[in-house]
């Protein structure tokens, strides 16, 4: 008889706390609760998440959350196989407030405690929403994070390239900011972009001259800046400029992402998979040109395209929930000296991503 199990999930790595009750039975995933309290307004007078303030939240939420989760699943803790819990990459404060929430659980209610990798809660989701069989190809884009991964096992990944600066989600809220746009930044410069003309303004497509599945957004936004300086009239911007600015920056962000989306499947394709799949997740896969230009990529290439729901897209406790169960059905277990890692590569094997700045290498 195939194995059941049912583990609470706890995400608390950036700005988003949130909880989740996830099972498997008879070989698929089911998500029973999942409960996410955003922090939009807490940051929005700071133009971004301000670190402090997210894991003070973090703390007065944590419970909460993990209450109204099990509340909706209709189970309490003695119903539960083990806790799953984000242990890293992410904002230390943050992570640390629920990796001590997840022990203090696991330990009063004598339950298993399982340590998730942020990332593989991402890269893993597809397997909880569409049963996605090994080996498929990944590109993870987000706020903070950017990569193509080749996903062989539920603890086997390989990187085939990644930005080496600001993640697409980052970019976005940076243009958002420089012209004067409400945070979070996707949302409002791709409304912005559907009033304008994505020709007017000749942005950079970084890296396309040189080989692999690396990217850079970084410049783009210093080419947004300049171009923004140069139709600026007496300090204001007209409507019509900053509609063509999202326009041509949206373009720029999509051609890059394509191209490489290419080339990654080239390598993937290679390996002569039986169900040639690529998989996007993140928060910026639900930007409509974006996903476009990604869905055009795996048609041509004869793969097919799959996209978890946006709200398991973003971040969520029911994908750690889910890889959760995924490491425990291997053998894994964490005990109370789990530690909390602001930087924690899937491919440990991989170099660590180049020009990543004050914040250091790129997970």
């Amino acid at each position: 008889m195939a194995q059941t199990l049912t583990l609470l999930g706890i995400e608390s790595s950036c700005d988003d706390t949130a909880a989740a009750v996830v099972r498997l039975a008879e070989g698929r995933g089911t998500v029973l609760a999942s409960v996410v309290a955003g922090q939009t307004d807490l940051h929005a007078a700071f133009g971004g998440v301000v670190p402090e303030l997210a894991a003070r939240a973090h703390t007065e939420k944590l419970d909460l959350c993990v209450e109204q989760a099990l509340a909706q699943a209709g189970l309490g803790l003695t119903d539960l196989d083990g806790v799953a819990v984000t242990a890293g990459p992410g904002l230390i404060g943050g992570v640390m407030a629920g990796v001590m929430c997840a022990k203090g659980l696991a330990a009063g209610a004598g339950l298993p405690l399982v340590g998730v990798n942020h990332l593989a809660g991402h890269a893993l989701t597809p397997r909880l929403t569409d049963g996605l069989e090994f080996p498929y190809l990944m590109l993870l884009v987000s706020g903070g994070h950017c990569q193509f991964l080749l996903v062989r096992g539920a603890e086997a990944f390989t990187r085939l390239g990644g930005t080496i600066d600001d993640a697409p989600g980052e970019a976005f809220d940076k243009t958002a900011k420089l012209l004067a746009l409400p945070q979070p930044g996707g949302p409002a410069v791709e409304t912005e972009a559907a009033l304008g003309d994505p020709r007017r303004f000749a942005f950079p497509r970084p890296l396309l001259d040189r080989p692999g599945c690396d990217m850079s957004f970084s410049g783009l936004k210093t080419a947004l800046l300049r171009a923004r300086d140069g139709v600026m009239a007496d300090g204001a911007l007209r409507r019509q400029d900053r509609a063509d600015l999202c326009a041509g920056f949206q373009a720029a962000v999509s051609a890059v992402l394509a191209e490489k989306s290419r080339r990654a499947l080239a390598d993937y394709l290679a390996l002569a998979p039986a169900d040639p799949v690529f998989a996007v997740a993140g928060g910026v896969a639900a930007n409509r040109a974006i996903r476009a230009a990604l869905e055009d990529v795996a048609a041509r290439a004869g793969a097919r395209f799959v996209a978890p729901p946006l709200a398991l897209c973003t971040d969520n406790a029911a994908m750690i929930a889910w890889a959760g169960i995924e490491r425990f059905r291997l053998g894994h277990r964490d005990g109370m000296s789990l530690s909390a890692r602001p930087r924690w590569p899937l491919d440990e094997t991989a170099a660590p991503m180049l020009g990543a700045g004050k914040k250091g290498a790129k997970a």
